[in-house]
């Protein structure tokens, strides 16, 4: 690690020194331990997790101070962030700073984004309450809830607020705190807790999470207080009306059906159906119910007997395209790398077609030659990607790619990691699924390098130095059965290693014909945005 910048020499290796020790918890022999003392000592635990909550607030705070926003683009230029979540962003504090946190702390984006901005409203807004979790004489969980409130309070509001509650925050439960902090916050500026209600309901949406439970996921919709409550009440009195009609299941169990019925109204024949493309991504043993594995059609290569294999495999468990919808089988070796993409009824022209090089029926024939007769799409020349890589990068990915973002597909772009117009090829190993927010992190924010593999391990490095690998789903390392590293220290990069997220490596120069040694204009490569 190269020396941290001090007032003197020896400061600065002091510095690197302490960095560079391994991280070494305080901690007494519970076994010896009375049980008055370990009632004392998860006190004292909960005094320095508040301790070590002010710092971790400060160090972001300090990499926020040095992630301005001069860099980022200008409001009416390509790339410009639009007016959502501008209130949320920190004055003077580079948009993409959250998605580099995120890194360094290996969270999600929205995590990054609620650290930064409770960091910033307790420096800003509540230097007290900071100053108490510092001490330790505020626990965590009550510092977060007064962020969490007075976060878009007015500074000087806020202290107001702090000032009358502050003495007491340690003697309310969280629930009663949080009451307290709101009725507060109105009775000092009613009139701005309206706009920012107002802004809130512009910010409102459904969502869908993973539950714990198995095979379940949590459908959450933001509304108004009042909207909440009627479909709450609504929801509640259909399941009671079921229930009261003799339907024996849970009542929970009743309120989720109702409110999967009344989206789906699977009784209104009135509309258009809707129609699924469903992709089949898992073993061939899972599929005819000889193995619990998950994950892809793994092991085949793809020659016309072998697909003649494949669908009658597929075929026997009775998989089918639904009724206006599709299926499309995700083909991978052996190590879980995706070598194909097609749907059913292509693998069954191609089954029926058979190798046009060595026609034949059996021996040396189309079964015996080994021909590939499916594979990954070829490279196109030009900057929009075909159908069929669309199709391919999608499957390979599934999510935006950028680490820790679990943004569907759907709603991602395909990337060239080395930007086309710095002759980077439009080609399924040089493209790679990112949101809309990461790809104009890459495109715009400086200091970010990302480098892929050509079975799709895409690498990660911030302007901090931090590094961490993705895999596409499913994708094994190959031998050793050992994942990459998955983050590094922060270390100074080379000189001249700093540039936009291009995709380009230390020392990368662009290729003949790529426009000579100075990197192009983004103008060169049309974004997306």
């Amino acid at each position: 690690m190269s020396r941290i910048a001090g007032s003197s020499l020896i400061e600065g290796a002091l510095v690197d020194w302490t960095i560079e020790q391994p991280v070494r918890l305080p901690q007494l022999p519970v076994e010896l331990l009375s049980r008055e003392q370990v009632a004392v000592e998860l006190q004292r635990v909960s005094a320095q997790k508040a301790m070590l909550a002010a710092y971790e607030a400060e160090l972001v705070l300090a990499l926020a101070d040095a992630s301005p926003d001069g860099d980022d683009p200008a409001p009416g230029t390509p790339g410009a962030r639009g007016s959502w979540g501008a209130r949320s962003q920190p004055a003077g504090v580079s948009e993409f700073f959250a998605a580099e946190l995120s890194m360094v702390l290996n969270c999600g984006r929205g995590t990054a984004s609620h650290l930064v901005a409770r960091a910033w409203t307790w420096r800003e807004n509540l230097p007290g309450t900071w100053g108490a979790l510092a001490a330790g004489v505020l626990d965590e969980p009550r510092a977060k809830v007064m962020a969490e409130v007075l976060e878009q309070a007015e500074p000087g509001v806020a202290r107001r607020v702090e000032a009358e509650l502050l003495p007491e925050a340690g003697d309310l439960s969280l629930r009663r705190l949080r009451g307290r902090a709101s009725a507060l916050l109105l009775r000092h500026d009613a009139t701005a807790a309206d706009e920012r209600r107002q802004e809130a309901e512009l910010a409102t949406d459904v969502r869908v999470y993973p539950s714990p439970r198995d095979g379940m996921s949590t459908v959450a919709a933001e509304l108004p207080i009042e909207e909440a409550a009627a479909v709450h009440d609504t929801v509640d009195r259909l399941a009671r009306m079921l229930k009261a009609d003799g339907d024996t299941r849970p009542i929970g169990q009743l309120r989720s059906q109702v409110f999967s019925d009344l989206i789906r109204r699977p009784w209104d024949d009135s509309r258009p159906s809707t129609t699924a493309h469903l992709q089949i991504v898992t073993a061939l043993a899972a599929l005819e119910g000889t193995s619990t594995e998950a994950g892809e059609v793994s092991g085949l290569a793809i020659t016309a007997a072998h697909l003649r294999e494949l669908l009658r495999r597929l075929d026997a468990p009775g998989v089918q395209a639904p009724e206006g919808g599709s299926v499309t089988v995700a083909l991978t070796d052996d190590d879980g790398g995706l070598l194909a993409t097609a749907r059913l009824e292509r693998l069954r022209r191609l089954a029926r077609r058979g190798c046009p090089t060595h026609p034949g029926d059996a021996g040396e024939g189309a079964d015996g030659c080994g021909c590939a007769l499916l594979g990954r799409p070829a490279a196109v020349d030009r900057y929009t990607p075909s159908a069929a890589q669309q199709t391919f990068v999608r499957t390979r990915d599934r999510t935006c790619r950028f680490p820790n973002c679990g943004q569907r597909v759907g709603w991602a772009d395909a990337d060239h990691v080395v930007p086309h117009s710095c002759g980077g090829g439009t080609d399924c190993a040089n493209l790679c699924c990112l949101c809309r927010s990461h790809h104009r992190l890459k495109t715009f924010a400086r200091g970010w390098h990302f480098e892929m593999t050509t079975d799709g391990v895409l690498t990660v490095t911030t302007p901090s130095g931090v590094t961490r690998t993705t895999r596409p789903p499913g994708l094994r390392p190959p031998g050793t059965g050992a994942d990459p590293p998955r983050s590094t220290s922060p270390s100074r990069q080379p000189d001249g290693a700093a540039g936009r997220g291009d995709g380009r490596s230390p020392g990368w120069q662009p290729p003949t014909g790529a426009g000579g040694p100075s990197a192009p204009s983004l103008g060169d490569d049309p974004p997306p945005f």
